[in-house]
């Protein structure tokens, strides 16, 4: 994710921290992603709020900086936009392929995607149902196994 770090303060420090017309819409993101996501992720706080594997479940961590756990999904505030970022979409292109083709059930709006981040420019703008069901698609395993394929020369 890009953006400053949050300096130690708390998702919910986060989201207060936010301007006004960007604080509902993430706090409710924020909501359906920990109401959707399989039990074993944790919820962080970094580049905004963010959801990993943590260390306890896959040792090994970031294998760009292994003191790091393994990120899958996160969330911020950027300067024109609102990001949400999913590291399966990424990482598999059955993932990646399912979203695309449902997005059109849940938005009249163009799709705003990079590689993981999917950006959202007006908070009307955030199908939050379609984010729930993203969120509960992949388990911590099943992330760890999608990330492990990935490495593999």
């Amino acid at each position: 994710m890009t953006g400053e770090k949050n300096g130690g303060r708390t998702p919910d420090e986060y989201i207060a921290g936010l301007p006004d017309d960007r604080r509902e819409i993430v706090a409710a993101m924020r909501k359906v992603i920990n109401d959707n996501l399989p039990a074993g992720f944790m919820e962080t706080s970094s580049y905004g709020i963010g959801w990993v594997v943590p260390h306890s479940l896959y040792p090994p961590g970031y294998h760009c900086d292994p003191k790091q756990p393994l990120g899958f999904m996160g969330l911020a505030s950027q300067k024109n936009y609102i990001s949400l970022y999913s590291m399966c979409l990424y990482g598999a292109n059955n993932h990646l392929e399912w979203f695309q083709n449902e997005w059109p059930k849940y938005s009249s709006k163009k799709l705003n995607m990079g590689k993981s981040c999917i950006r959202f420019s007006k908070p009307d703008d955030v199908p939050l149902d379609l984010i729930g069901k993203l969120a509960a698609r992949v388990t911590p395993q099943q992330w760890i196994e999608i990330y492990e394929k990935a490495l593999k020369p």
